[in-house]
């Protein structure tokens, strides 16, 4: 993402933020019952575990080119470091609130899936921006994306996923995921932190030399062995 629309989408985010804070409703918003966010391959984040949050937008293409290598560094780091996705739908990119609730609806019914679906909208993000829905009402949009995760996950998952955009605890749990970004200073995706503190560059994939170069003297300082990698790119 360049300099300008890196201004731009910091400058949007933040006049959205300053309204949710000026709302009538704003000091009623209650905490969440959990916390928020996907954990990858079903690891929660573990004290001697190094982690990475990263806040996604199943429809931006930054986000999409920034997963394989980050997934290719979680892999190879095992139980060293420790991955949580939060949704962050960016409010100019197309339908991406409603495939950011179609994930919400998806880990609450199969936790094991939700990275399957996340996949899948980034191999077919086309279907859902730009000319492909420009003339498609909201209903339309939303039948689409059911009809897509039945074909991705299987059938059973039908019905889950048509109750579920009616069902107002994943609409809450999806706007949390942005709400969270926008307190956290979150302007763009991708956007990770490790660790709790921001990495630079939001909005930049990396690639895994660079995620190397981030979690390697992290896992050194806790006395781990470097990590012998199978396969850079």
């Amino acid at each position: 993402m360049g300099f300008i629309k890196r201004n731009i989408s910091r400058n949007l985010i933040g006049f959205l933020t300053l309204l949710c804070l000026l709302s009538p409703n704003s000091g009623q918003s209650s905490i969440p019952s959990k916390q928020d966010g996907f954990w990858y391959g079903q690891k929660t984040g573990k004290e001697e575990a190094v982690l990475i949050e990263a806040f996604f937008d199943p429809v931006c293409p930054d986000t999409r080119d920034s997963w394989p290598p980050l997934k290719n560094a979680i892999q190879q780091y095992g139980s060293r470091v420790s991955l949580v996705v939060h949704t962050f739908p960016l409010p100019y990119h197309d339908n991406s609130f409603a495939t950011s609730r179609a994930l919400h609806i998806i880990n609450k019914v199969n936790s094991s899936a939700t990275y399957d679906l996340l996949e899948a909208f980034f191999e077919h993000q086309e279907s859902f921006y730009g000319t492909a829905t420009f003339n498609s009402s909201r209903a339309a949009v939303l039948d689409q994306i059911a009809k897509f995760v039945t074909k991705s996950l299987g059938n059973t998952y039908h019905a889950a996923i048509k109750s579920g955009f009616t069902d107002s605890k994943t609409d809450r749990a999806t706007r949390v995921s942005f709400k969270l970004g926008c307190l956290r200073g979150v302007y763009g995706t991708p956007f990770f932190f490790v660790n709790g503190f921001p990495l630079p560059d939001a909005g930049s994939a990396l690639d895994i030399k660079g995620w190397r170069k981030v979690i390697e003297p992290l896992v050194r300082e806790k006395g781990k062995k470097p990590v012998e990698f199978r396969h850079v790119y």
